[in-house]
């Protein structure tokens, strides 16, 4: 089983892509997760579609069509996904009716972390609402919204919170059995 974890943040310091690297580290054996980013994609533009796809827009929509499922993990930026993210669902969408074929029945799971003290709840909410207009097979069955990152994760990136690594090792259990049931 292959899933792409797909990190909402750019910077090289992202609790979000720390946290996506530790669920790929939980990954029970025959899975894969890995993980992808966001750089390298423009800013939408019809002009610059109309002249054709962007590389980075055209091989991360083949990571995520060859893969059996989808991870994301998103930030919150003043109560709501961060732009980047939004830009790059935004362009994985084109042209008209793109998202419908590569996310419609896609397994997906969401988290996030962030520094502040309420998880990242509203940014969640706001992705499942956009990804709801492409047909994803949302897994239900939990997600997970990491509070006061700064504690939880080291300078390095490491995740030294015992109670989150927990609640990650069952999140990624969770979700790889969903996704499994889906493919049998």
């Amino acid at each position: 089983m292959k899933i792409i974890a797909l990190s909402g943040a750019l910077r090289r310091a992202s609790y979000n892509t720390a946290l996506l690297r530790a669920a790929a580290s939980m990954a029970p054996a025959g899975v894969s997760i890995e993980l992808r980013m966001l750089h390298g994609i423009p800013l939408y533009d019809g002009d610059v579609e109309a002249e054709g796809m962007p590389p980075a827009v055209t091989e991360l929509r083949e990571a995520i069509r060859a893969a059996d499922a989808l991870l994301i993990g998103t930030p919150e930026y003043n109560n709501s996904i961060p732009g980047v993210l939004k830009n790059g669902l935004d362009w994985l969408s084109r042209p008209s009716g793109e998202g419908g074929k590569l996310f419609g029945g896609k397994p997906t799971a969401l988290v996030g972390a962030t520094p502040g003290g309420f998880g990242t709840v509203q940014s969640q909410d706001a992705l499942l609402s956009v990804l709801r207009a492409f047909g994803n097979d949302f897994w239900m069955g939990g997600r997970l919204m990491v509070s006061k990152a700064g504690a939880v994760f080291d300078a390095d990136g490491r995740l030294i919170d015992d109670k989150v690594r927990a609640q990650l090792q069952q999140f990624v259990e969770g979700f790889v059995g969903f996704v499994q049931k889906r493919s049998a």
